[in-house]
């Protein structure tokens, strides 16, 4: 298995805080099947930098005590980009980082809403040869309340990213049942950890497999697990035919 969206790099964002929470972190994926992971430090996001030369010296760092440690996972580069106004400007200044630094790159909304200018900007960053993928957009608050909005980025071009521990419950219910309506609606192409330590944010890789196959077969386990294949060879992916999600009338109302 492929994880696409995690903070496993030490020391450098709200991810592990040091190597040796880097290598817990890398001992609990591997026993849950994990072989690859792309780490994806917080890119501008109001807290933190880390730009692609900091995110190219971690990595070689973790894969070295990863080799001492005798732990068979690899670390892929990448970032996850919170949107802001100067992205096109820092990718073409060498300071973004698609995934595996191939075709796909990984971008944040801010939690409570949608930026503006998302549409705009996906479509400049689509124009630049790179397919833009939004990250958990079940846990952004404009979006669980108006599921149009993702419609209409994902119908131009756009993929998207659930969170395993959404699917599985760990956010709530809400956030679980949006989850579904996502992948119910081909809204959502990637399931991946998101995770930040072993304790609270951790993988939940195998849980949400196992929701997979119990909700929607084993169909659906492949469709994620190769479409990050796919991703990592800079390859493109499987995308159904997206859907509208109706909200449900309550009362005879909406």
């Amino acid at each position: 298995m492929i994880d696409i969206h995690c903070h496993i790099l030490p020391g450098v964002d709200d991810g592990a805080a040091d190597l040796n929470e880097s290598l817990e972190m890398a001992k609990a994926a591997y026993n849950e099947g994990i072989k690859k992971i792309i780490a994806t430090p917080h890119h501008q996001n109001g807290r933190y930098e880390n730009n692609k030369a900091t995110v190219t010296k971690g990595i070689e760092v973790l894969r070295d005590a990863l080799d001492q440690a005798n732990i068979p996972l690899t670390i892929l580069p990448g970032q996850e980009v919170r949107m802001y106004g100067e992205i096109l400007q820092d990718y073409d200044s060498n300071l973004i980082l698609p995934l595996n630094q191939a075709t796909y790159i990984l971008i944040e909304f801010p939690s409570n809403h949608v930026p503006r200018y998302a549409e705009q900007m996906l479509f400049d960053l689509q124009m630049k040869g790179l397919t833009p993928i939004i990250a958990h957009p079940e846990r952004n608050a404009e979006i669980i309340e108006h599921p149009t909005i993702l419609y209409n980025l994902i119908k131009k071009g756009a993929c998207s990213q659930i969170t395993a521990a959404s699917l599985t419950g760990e956010f709530g219910k809400k956030i679980k049942k949006f989850s579904h309506q996502l992948i119910e609606a081909n809204l959502t192409h990637f399931i991946a950890s998101d995770a930040h330590n072993t304790s609270n944010r951790s993988f939940k890789w195998s849980q949400a497999l196992n929701v997979l196959k119990k909700e929607y077969g084993r169909g659906s386990q492949y469709y994620f697990l190769e479409n990050a294949e796919s991703l990592v060879k800079g390859q493109s992916i499987y995308k159904e035919s997206p859907e509208r999600i109706q909200r449900k009338k309550i009362l005879g109302l909406f």
